[in-house]
C-alpha cells in the first residue's frame, strides 16, 4: 500500500456508504491505503421538500467544507448532487463509468406510468420528476417524499403512495432492482444532469490524490456529463430546476448526442432541444442545446419555478 492512507469523505446514507466504499476497493487494487470518514451534510439531516430547504449543494457543501480543512483528501459524490459552479480550491478529478442513467417506476400494484391508475399518488423529491410525469399524466396526484431509498421504499409498501419514482441506478448498486417493475422511457422523462454518474473531488493542489483516483477516470462517461453540465450551467438552472438531459455516445459513428428539456412544475410548458457531435466538442454541444432552449423560453420557466417551490 502507498505512504499513508487516503481519506475519503462521505455522506452516512446507505447509497453514499456503497459509492464511497466501492471507490475505496478500486483504489486498495490499484495499491493505495484508504480509510472512509463519514462527513453529516444539511440535506441529511433537514426534513421537508428539497426545493424548500436549499438550492445547490445541498448534499455537497460539507463534504467540500473537510475537503478545503484537510479532514479528508477525497470526495465521493452522486455527480447530479454537484453544483456546475467550480469551488475555488477544489477539481473534479475523476469521473468512473456511468451506472444507467434513467428514472424507474416502483409501485405495489405492478404499474408503468401509462397504467397507473386515473389520479394515483405518486411520490418524488424531485421537481424534474413531477414535471415530467404532470406532462404525461396531468391527472397523477404528486407529492414530496423525502427519506433514502429504504426509507421511500417502506413509505410506499405502507401504503401512502401508489407509486414512487427513483433512479435506477441507486437501485442498482443496492442490489434492489428487483424493485424495478418499469424504466421511464426517456422520451417521458430525461434523467437528472449526472444521474447515474460519481464524481470524484480532490484538492486543486493535492497532486497524490489526483493521481491515485485518476485511474478511475472513464473518459465517455466524463465527456456524457460534461456536456450535461455545461447545458446546465449555462442555463443557471442549478441541481433543483425542472431540467432534464440525456447525453450518450454513439461509438460506431464517435458521436456525442445531448438532449436537453425544461418543463413548467404543473407540466404544461414543455420545451426540447438537441445537438450532437464529437464527443471532444462537449463543451461546445452542452452549450448548443442550452442556447436553442434559451431561445423558446426557458430561463422564464425555471424561475418561475424557481419562486413557486416547483409547482407553477
Amino acid at each position: 500500500m502507498n505512504g499513508e492512507p487516503l481519506r475519503i469523505g462521505t455522506r452516512s446514507s446507505p447509497l453514499a456508504l456503497w459509492q464511497a466504499h466501492w471507490v475505496a476497493e478500486e483504489l486498495k487494487r490499484s495499491g493505495q491505503s484508504v480509510e472512509v470518514v463519514h462527513v453529516s451534510t444539511k440535506g441529511d439531516v433537514t426534513t421537508g421538500p428539497l426545493g424548500e430547504i436549499g438550492g445547490q449543494g445541498l448534499f455537497t457543501k460539507e463534504i467540500q467544507a473537510a475537503l478545503l480543512e484537510n479532514r479528508v483528501d477525497i470526495a465521493v459524490h452522486s455527480l447530479k448532487d454537484l453544483p456546475t459552479d467550480p469551488t475555488p480550491g477544489l477539481a473534479l478529478a475523476a469521473v468512473p463509468s456511468r451506472e444507467a442513467c434513467g428514472d424507474v417506476l416502483v409501485s405495489r400494484g405492478g404499474f408503468h406510468v401509462n397504467t397507473l391508475p386515473q389520479g394515483a399518488i405518486v411520490g418524488t423529491g424531485s421537481v424534474r420528476r413531477r414535471a415530467q410525469l404532470l406532462h404525461a399524466r396531468p391527472d397523477l396526484e404528486i407529492r414530496d417524499i423525502r427519506g433514502n431509498v429504504e426509507t421511500r421504499l417502506r413509505k410506499m409498501d405502507e401504503g401512502e403512495y401508489e407509486a414512487i419514482v427513483l433512479a435506477e441506478a441507486g437501485l442498482r448498486r443496492l442490489e434492489m432492482a428487483d424493485r424495478i417493475v418499469h424504466v421511464i422511457d426517456k422520451r417521458v422523462m430525461l434523467p437528472a444532469v449526472g444521474q447515474g454518474a460519481l464524481g470524484i473531488e480532490v484538492r486543486d493542489s493535492d497532486q497524490r490524490a489526483k493521481v491515485a483516483v485518476g485511474v478511475l477516470h472513464h473518459p465517455d462517461s466524463y465527456h456524457c456529463v460534461q456536456a450535461e453540465r455545461v447545458l446546465l450551467a449555462e442555463l443557471r438552472g442549478g441541481c433543483l430546476a425542472p431540467v432534464g438531459a440525456w447525453a450518450r455516445l454513439e461509438i460506431e459513428r464517435d458521436l456525442l448526442h445531448l438532449d436537453g428539456v425544461v418543463i413548467s412544475g404543473d407540466g404544461v410548458q414543455k420545451i426540447s432541444a438537441y445537438a450532437c457531435g464529437p464527443p471532444t466538442k462537449a463543451v461546445e454541444i452542452g452549450r448548443q442545446v442550452a442556447s436553442q432552449l434559451i431561445i423558446q423560453g426557458a430561463q422564464r420557466i425555471i424561475s418561475y419555478a424557481r419562486t413557486s417551490g416547483g409547482r407553477g
